[in-house]
């Protein structure tokens, strides 16, 4: 893949970037319809797939929060259409690099010294790069390393990204008025916590030596002397990403094994940490010749507070669900009904979230869940399609739920995915013997 030797940083480069990727998906929609005049079985397919490409296209050069967007959204499998999803995903783990030289560069102005005055050896060409940083191989005292080097000016242009995102977004999610704003708020706090990497640091090693005693789960060490605010060095850690593992053939007894090591993980930081890694996608885990389950990225780590966490738990319990007054209650607690709510209004969000709710805690109604099933994830895709049709929707205020919703949903939506692509059956209650 090409290297880059520039990344616009400035918020007048980085929105004329935009602008130019808003001008290309113009052009696509004239094209489409230019094609429908004369064919009208023509489907959104080819649309969908230049569109997808244009957008990867203008976001990869920009790295940063714009492209964390596209990794995000890559793992909503059953919300977009597949183009997306497949392009997208590339911005997990697969994205042009920085050239050798602006990585020297780079380093320098971070480390207040170049690589090769820290590690006894270190690659000048990377072997992954994702959204906010990429990796390079090093060594040191007989230790093969992972260095991780963030882009420059990822964490200068995260307001200024968002800012220009946000229109967009109010306007996709029907959101109104002031109380919008927690949302952005909770995502501008979260991609700036990543841009810490003294703070991932620590939340790796937290984390990391909390859940050591789960079977099938491995990390790796970091090194906090070769480490600073941008640049993260860690064990270089052997294995196969996820992604490229599902792809192959494997044994029900493999899938299942790392689908439990993958859900105790999750379930244990839930129940026990009130901590959580919030980014749940399969460039952050890798599966070494044991198989067992590797976690190698806590830059997003969204912490659980009480006041959450013991209604929306609530809501997984059936008897709870079926109660109307109780499940009205726990409804306002999460922020889901509001003070200034219609007859009509409560009625909709409450028959919604009754039928979200009651598919989406599904997996804790039993002992054991097979995420292979695959009525589950239709059942999904058809509730899905569902309410994006509905004209209903559009009309009431989208400004639903607490500001936790957004991580959290996005770190079970993001879990069953994994759990789905490893066609995983796992004992639901199983990380509980991990608890002391």
């Amino acid at each position: 893949m090409k290297s880059i030797d520039k990344i616009p940083t400035g918020k007048i480069g980085r929105t004329s970037e935009l602008v130019k990727t808003g001008v290309k998906i113009g052009g696509n929609y004239l094209k489409y319809y230019g094609k429908k005049a004369f064919n009208k079985e023509l489907t959104r397919d080819e649309l969908d797939k230049d569109n997808a490409e244009d957008i990867y296209d203008g976001l990869k050069n920009l790295k940063g929060s714009a492209l964390k967007v596209a990794q995000m959204l890559s793992m909503e499998k059953s919300l977009l259409p597949s183009a997306y999803v497949e392009k997208f995903s590339l911005a997990q783990f697969s994205v042009p690099p920085l050239s050798a030289p602006l990585v020297r560069k780079t380093f320098k102005n971070y480390q207040g010294a170049y690589p090769e005055d820290l590690y006894d050896t270190f690659t000048p060409n990377s072997v992954n790069a994702a959204s906010i940083g990429q990796v390079h191989q090093a060594t040191k005292d007989g230790k093969k390393l992972a260095v991780k080097i963030q882009y420059p000016g990822v964490a200068d242009s995260i307001s200024s990204d968002l800012a220009m995102v946000k229109p967009v977004a109010i306007k996709m999610f029907n959101l109104q008025g002031k109380d919008s704003e927690k949302y952005f708020k909770e995502v501008e706090g979260k991609l700036l916590e990543e841009t810490d990497y003294k703070l991932e640091v620590e939340q790796s090693k937290f984390i990391s030596e909390a859940c050591s005693k789960i079977e099938h789960l491995r990390f790796p060490k970091y090194y906090e002397e070769l480490s600073s605010e941008r640049i993260i060095t860690m064990d270089w850690m052997q294995g196969e990403h996820l992604s490229d593992f599902v792809k192959k053939d494997f044994s029900k007894e493999e899938g299942d094994q790392l689908g439990q090591a993958l859900w105790d993980f999750y379930m244990f930081q839930m129940h026990e940490l009130k901590a959580v890694h919030a980014d749940p996608h399969p460039g952050n885990f890798l599966i070494d010749e044991d198989r067992n389950l590797i976690a190698i990225d806590f830059g997003c780590i969204k912490k659980v507070p009480e006041e959450f966490y013991k209604p929306y738990f609530e809501l997984a319990v059936p008897e709870n669900i079926n109660n109307r007054k109780f499940f009205l209650a726990k409804l306002s607690e999460l922020e889901i009904l509001r003070p200034d709510d219609t007859d009509k209004e409560i009625d909709y969000f409450s028959n919604l979230f009754y039928e979200m709710l009651s598919l989406f805690t599904s997996p804790f109604h039993g002992e054991t869940f097979d995420f292979s099933d695959e009525s589950f994830w239709n059942k999904i895709t058809e509730l899905s399609e569902k309410y994006s049709k509905d004209t209903e929707l559009r009309k009431m205020n989208g400004n639903r739920g607490s500001k936790h919703f957004l991580y959290i949903n996005r770190t079970f939506f993001g879990l069953y995915n994994l759990l789905h692509d490893l066609k995983a059956e796992v004992k639901i209650n199983n990380f509980k013997k991990y608890i002391d």
